[in-house]
């Protein structure tokens, strides 16, 4: 019995046709800004670092006094998230510790930046 071949279609192919916009959405920087105003950042204060054994670590009691990696007076790192953006000094502010911002890190120098 011989075999009868189905005879082969063609893919139908049409031009796109797209629907025009209406208004053109207007992209502004302050929208998107508006969604992330509200996030929490942790920020943090280095005064300064050091490193210590463990020995050293459990004969610290109250009143124990280990140097830094800074000196009195040196400026003091602001991190956001772990990043350094910015450098300060601590001042007192009715009776309360605070610090006062006096460089902004680069944004190019900030890149990359983790310790």
């Amino acid at each position: 019995m011989a075999s009868r071949k189905e005879p082969e279609t063609k893919p139908v192919v049409r031009k796109a046709e797209f629907v025009p916009f209406t208004e053109a959405p207007e992209a502004t920087g302050h929208q998107n800004l508006d969604l992330i105003l509200d996030l929490s950042l942790r920020v943090t204060v280095e005064l300064g670092r050091t490193t210590m054994s463990v020995r050293e670590v459990l004969s610290l009691g109250p009143g124990s006094v280990f140097q830094l990696d800074r000196l009195a007076g040196e400026q003091v790192d602001i991190l956001i998230n772990d990043r350094i953006i910015a450098k300060g000094e601590v001042v007192v502010v009715d009776e309360n510790f605070g610090v006062r911002i006096t460089d902004i890190i680069a944004p190019n120098k900030r890149i990359g930046e983790r310790e």
